[in-house]
């Protein structure tokens, strides 16, 4: 029988004073985790390590950010596809967003704000890197849980110190008129994992297996925690990076603080525990930073997952081929 009832992210409390890993309820909430993401390939974090009032300084500085002029926030320029500045699309017109690349470091930040405020903007460079890095522990929290989960601490450890943080501060305009309004296209994220924090005005909708949007409903002191096509190659496919978009109504605008999480300069494969006769291999090990760049390829853009399947059509063989071909080198 089916439910009218519309499905519900799970919420999983990763408060540091709840979290104890000595205790029983420490590998039933790592299989929690894991559970959560294997189903919606997302899930609600609840997390207190970023105090309120760096929090309410975070979006503060944001705002401050926005309102600069056009042409200072373009000098927001990157190598890698969408990392970089992004407004003024007709085809989205209430999205804007910066990329603020090695946001947990000193330099990182440093030396974005000096290309949006020569002058300096010492308030601005210090709420970024410690919001950054109070969610950055986060990131490390989960990795621990899934990885306790699957049992595959190990494979992760060597690829642990490879991980960079990116922060991509986002704007999304109140829409014009009554209409829910489309603020980001349907997509899945291209990062290892996504960490997504928003003030108080909702819009993110996730797609489930069943093809199925749910309007997600989060508090500001929460998370919401995301798998990237990077980590859904790593697990073999049993995490899926989710399908998300923003639809936008009501009378303000929403901005948004995603961590995007990705693995440079370190090859990726699938850990061996990963793979059995239930679970044979499907990715191709792959450096994510080419990988990225592949995706917003001509020929990337054309097939369905950029990661190719090794049991695949042949019209991905090429695709396949290219890829591994960019592992490589």
């Amino acid at each position: 029988m089916g439910s009218s009832t519309q499905p519900k992210l799970p919420i999983i409390d990763l408060s540091l004073k709840s979290l104890n890993l000595n205790s029983s309820s420490w590998v039933t909430k790592c299989d929690e985790v894991r559970c959560a993401l294997e189903e919606y390939g997302c899930f609600i974090a609840l997390y207190d390590g970023v105090s309120r009032e760096l929090r309410d300084a975070t979006f503060l500085a944001l705002q401050e950010l926005f309102s600069l002029p056009a042409e200072v926030k373009a000098k927001n320029i990157s190598d890698t596809p969408y990392n970089g500045y992004i407004g003024q699309l007709p085809m989205v017109p209430l999205y804007e967003s910066l990329g603020i690349d090695d946001a947990t470091t000193t330099e990182g930040t440093e030396s974005f704000t000096k290309l949006m405020w020569p002058s300096g903007n010492q308030s601005f460079s210090e709420s970024v890197v410690m919001f950054s890095k109070s969610v950055a522990e986060l990131d490390q929290i989960v990795m621990k849980m899934v990885t306790a989960s699957y049992g595959i601490e190990e494979p992760y450890e060597t690829i642990r110190g490879s991980t960079t943080y990116l922060l991509k501060p986002t704007k999304y305009l109140r829409p014009q008129g009554n209409e829910k309004t489309l603020g980001v296209y349907p997509h899945t994220d291209k990062s290892f994992m996504t960490y997504l924090h928003q003030d108080e005005v909702n819009g993110l909708e996730i797609k489930t297996k069943g093809g199925e949007w749910i309007e997600v409903d989060y508090t500001p002191s929460s998370f919401v925690v995301m798998a990237g096509g990077a980590f859904m190659a790593w697990t073999n496919g049993r995490i899926e990076a989710p399908t998300h978009r923003v639809m936008m109504s009501g009378d303000k605008d929403r901005y948004v603080l995603g961590l995007f999480v990705s693995i440079k300069d370190h090859i990726i494969q699938v850990p061996q525990k990963l793979v059995d006769e239930d679970h044979p291999l499907q990715f191709h090990a792959f450096d994510h930073y080419k990988y990225m760049h592949f995706y917003h390829t001509d020929e990337g853009i054309k097939c369905k997952t950029a990661i190719v399947l090794h049991q695949t059509t042949k019209r991905y063989d090429n695709v396949t081929q290219a890829l591994t071909r960019a592992a490589r080198h």
